[in-house]
């Protein structure tokens, strides 16, 4: 007679049989798991070298999304049958990691802002076109032929995109009109009157691969150029028409929050729940944020008075002011943020026993992309494709670019920011799905914020202004509590948000309001940074104070590292059983 449980996930009862042989059973659940992921996202199968994805952008439609939800609450009904207490250790780990990252799937589905909010103030469906020149793997005939080919499925993808956002204005689920504003003008510069203009022509612009026959190589140029000119560019002034002529208008005004929107307060209760990966309120939250931003501006008046200022503000004043701070054109600020990425190179093997293959470049934020982004970003790399890690560097608008960011920047985005955590997770003798395909928030960018604190260690923060650089870039990630609360949980304005990053962090005003509007239209995601790094920082001091003068940092940061990113319980778990095993030892 066979048994089953009802593993009962949200909306729908899945009836699954009970495993007979739980190790089995659920390391070929989780290869299943593995290729359904890759099944479903193009771009994933071409990062790893599986061809499964080629020419393709994947499904936008509703449809589909809805589908590969439904797939995900099967796949947790059937991780729930079987019987984690019968796993070794590792396994039940990855278990707990894997189901996590699915019901995360399926609970967001459950609001229908997921279903239909599809683009923030920075981008959405139309963003990964811009960087595929740089994402895509260009050695043979058949590469060229998949970038072409997804120049074509574009307009597909554009109108799948614009017909779920359509359905998000009729329920009321727009954006708020402040932080759009120049939207629709940033969208139109990726349209040029030439179809070499476009950086998505940048393939085509050097010599032919050596691989490649001149009659191919000919002919692929040709396909391009229509690509470009007939596909691409028409579904670009397509979204633009649409975004001016329907969307814009529609636009909210008042307070910009979720919570303003219909389900908005549910919705952000996920959110946090999601971003921080854990049980805490938003009330809780905003309470912390205030505790960490009284901490921090105590921190920054000493500073400001070792650099001789009388007051903190004063300091800040001549910090956002004072024409030394700033590179006067772009090759100068991103030589020095390249000779300082060199510099901290250097501290590496003093931090890590485990150091990851893939190197790492420096570089600008495309042209189309950096008006209106944020600082800098980090852009991962593929070694199976031939692409480096990038730490990207915001070039616009220098006067606002300060030279004394560049250290916290720099370790954050970088090493052993986010280039040594992302890069190394997908050299890890850990599955696939987990080296390649679960992404934590609050693991990934609590460990960018840990990082900075690393600078102190290296020594880089060597003057009061860079020191005060560190200080503002951990206030600017303690305001984000107050500030990301503030807006969609206790109806603050765009403005009063605004005031109260500019009276606390050391950050240039339009630093500042570009990340309000990113906080604004990306609800939840900018809580993630504090939470994680102070759970990380609390554990190095669990360990720190249990292991004595046998605690090892190389080994402790391996350790936080060694599983890729989880949910922060799982790393906690694992950090006292870590310390538990040095004990013994």
């Amino acid at each position: 007679m066979r048994h089953f449980v009802a593993a009962l996930t949200l909306a729908t009862a899945v009836v699954v049989p009970v495993s007979a042989n739980p190790t089995a059973d659920y390391r070929e659940l989780r290869e299943e798991i593995w290729q359904w992921r890759l099944d479903n996202n193009p771009g994933l199968a071409t990062s790893i070298g599986d061809r499964r994805g080629d020419g393709k952008l994947g499904d936008w439609s509703l449809a589909a999304h809805l589908q590969t939800v439904e797939e995900a609450r099967e796949f947790v009904a059937r991780i729930d049958a079987i019987d984690r207490a019968a796993l070794p250790q590792d396994l039940s780990m990855d278990l707990s990691i894997i189901r996590s990252s699915l019901l995360d799937a399926v609970e967001a589905a459950e609001h229908q802002h997921d279903l239909y909010v599809l683009f923030t103030n920075r981008g959405g469906w139309f963003s990964y076109l811009s960087s595929l020149p740089h994402r895509s793997p260009l050695f043979t005939k058949a590469d060229y032929e998949s970038y072409v080919g997804r120049l074509e499925a574009y307009p597909q993808v554009n109108a799948d995109g614009i017909a779920r956002t359509r359905e998000a204005v009729a329920r009321g689920l727009t954006q708020a009109c402040e932080p759009m504003e120049g939207f629709g003008d940033r969208l139109s510069q990726q349209i040029h009157d030439d179809y070499a203009q476009s950086p998505l022509w940048s393939p085509f612009t050097g010599e032919r691969p050596g691989t490649i026959s001149d009659t191919d190589w000919k002919a692929l140029k040709d396909r391009a150029r229509r690509a470009i000119a007939e596909a691409v560019f028409p579904a670009y002034r397509s979204f633009v028409d649409y975004y001016t002529s329907e969307y814009a208008p529609a636009c909210r005004d008042g307070a910009p929050g979720v919570s303003q929107t219909p389900g908005g307060d549910a919705y952000y209760d996920y959110l946090v729940r999601s971003y921080t990966t854990t049980d805490l309120t938003d009330e809780a939250i905003h309470e912390m944020g205030l505790r960490e931003v009284a901490r921090i501006r105590a921190e920054m008046v000493e500073v400001a008075r070792e650099a001789g200022f009388e007051s903190r503000e004063a300091f800040i004043e001549d910090l956002r002011t004072n024409p030394k701070y700033y590179a006067k054109t772009p090759e100068e600020l991103i030589n020095a943020a390249s000779a300082l990425a060199k510099q901290i190179d250097g501290w590496m093997p003093k931090l890590f026993g485990t150091l990851p293959r893939q190197p790492y470049t420096v570089s600008p934020i495309p042209e189309a992309l950096a008006p209106g982004n944020t600082t800098a970003y980090y852009e991962r790399g593929s070694l199976e494709t031939g692409q480096p890690g990038i730490y990207r560097v915001n070039t616009t608008t220098l006067d606002q670019r300060p030279l004394w960011e560049l250290p916290a920047l720099g370790v954050h985005e970088a090493v052993p920011g986010h280039h040594h955590q992302i890069a190394l997770q997908q050299e890890l003798d850990i599955h696939p799905l987990r080296a390649n395909g679960t992404f934590f928030t609050a693991f990934v960018e609590g460990w960018g914020l840990y990082s900075e604190r690393l600078g102190i260690e290296m020594g880089l923060y060597d003057t009061p202004a860079k020191q005060m650089g560190r200080l503002s870039y951990e206030m600017w990630r303690a305001t984000r509590l107050v500030v990301d609360t503030g807006i969609h949980a206790k109806g603050w304005s765009k403005q009063r948000a605004v005031d109260y990053m500019l009276d606390n962090t050391a950050l240039t005003e339009a630093n500042i309001d570009a990340e309000v509007n990113r906080y604004i239209t990306r609800p939840g995601q900018a809580l993630a940074y504090k939470i994680g790094e102070l759970k990380i920082r609390e554990l190095r001091q669990r360990a720190t104070e249990a292991l004595g003068a046998n605690f090892d940092l190389r080994a402790f940061h391996d350790a936080v590292l060694e599983n890729g990113a989880v949910p922060l319980d799982v790393l906690e778990a694992h950090i006292d059983h870590w310390i538990e095993k040095k004990r013994e030892g």
